[in-house]
């Protein structure tokens, strides 16, 4: 990855080097239908005690959805989603940490980094009329997320010839049209979209590549493993038992290179990627 500074907004993190370990993208969904946390956070109140938390856990950045990206998901009006993020980003925007909001929405990409976001996390990847535009104008961070078709269809029967190629080659004609807007490299990170259109076959084969398709497209790369249906074909458990089995594959995309994590289970994964950091980093004598 020829990529030295990530620049999320109001922050700059060190992409190489011999202390920087993958940053943790903790996951805050305003929403009740997310398949793994849906209501659980649904409240002000209880949205701002989760992001609490995580911060004492140790996070690097917090994600903020109020859409649920599920399989078979619906699509959410507007001013509903509006209604559970901003005033989330608000109430947050000072904790020291950069926020990230999950939209595929030009509007509330524009909203929200007015109300102090620092990224924008889209899972179509930018490809909706104005959203370049909207965040060409801002310093905050893009993460360019590769999706079959969409939420409600993308589950149904996802084909192939070569999804490392296919997805990767998506994801570099996106990069170039935010380079062809005027957004520098060191702005965006990339995101094969574990589970978004890909059967296990695909997600296996997208996560042992990680490092070549970071190398080849030559930024950071996001990987969001956690508690994902592929984690509870393998393991045999339910989504809210799936802790182990997220961290697992947290740690093995972290061997394989990518540089940010995205999870729910923020202190269980900080945890592992500091003893992990230990054992890889360790010189004797």
């Amino acid at each position: 990855m020829t990529q030295q500074y990530f620049q999320c907004g109001r922050f700059r993190f060190a992409m190489n080097g011999a202390n920087a370990r993958p940053l943790v993208m903790g996951i805050l969904n305003i929403t009740p239908d997310s398949f793994s946390d849906g209501g659980q956070f649904h409240s002000l109140d209880s949205a701002l005690s989760h992001a609490e938390q995580m911060l004492a856990d140790g996070v690097d950045i917090i994600d903020i959805g109020g859409e649920s990206s599920r399989p078979g998901a619906q699509p959410l009006s507007l001013e509903e989603e509006l209604e559970r993020v901003l005033p989330v980003v608000y109430a947050l925007r000072d904790c020291g940490k950069p926020l990230s909001v999950d939209t595929c929405k030009p509007v509330v990409m524009a909203e929200a980094l007015e109300a102090g976001a620092d990224m924008i996390n889209d899972i179509y990847g930018f490809r909706a009329n104005d959203a370049l535009r909207v965040v060409k104008e801002s310093d905050c961070a893009l993460c360019i997320m590769h999706m079959l078709r969409d939420p409600s269809t993308m589950q149904d029967k996802p084909q192939y010839q070569d999804v490392v190629a296919e997805v990767t080659a998506f994801l570099r004609e996106r990069v170039e049209a935010a380079r062809a807007n005027g957004i520098a490299d060191e702005r965006m990170c990339v995101d094969p979209g574990f589970g978004f259109g890909k059967a296990m076959v695909h997600n296996l084969a997208l996560l042992k590549n990680i490092s070549q398709m970071q190398i080849d497209l030559g930024m950071p790369l996001l990987a969001g493993l956690s508690r994902k249906s592929m984690i509870g074909t393998i393991t045999g458990k339910p989504v809210d038992q799936r802790v182990a089995g997220s961290v697992a594959a947290a740690l093995f995309a972290a061997t394989q290179g990518a540089r940010i994590i995205r999870v729910h289970d923020v202190a269980e994964t900080v945890d592992a990627l500091k003893v992990w950091q230990a054992a890889t980093q360790y010189q004797p004598g």
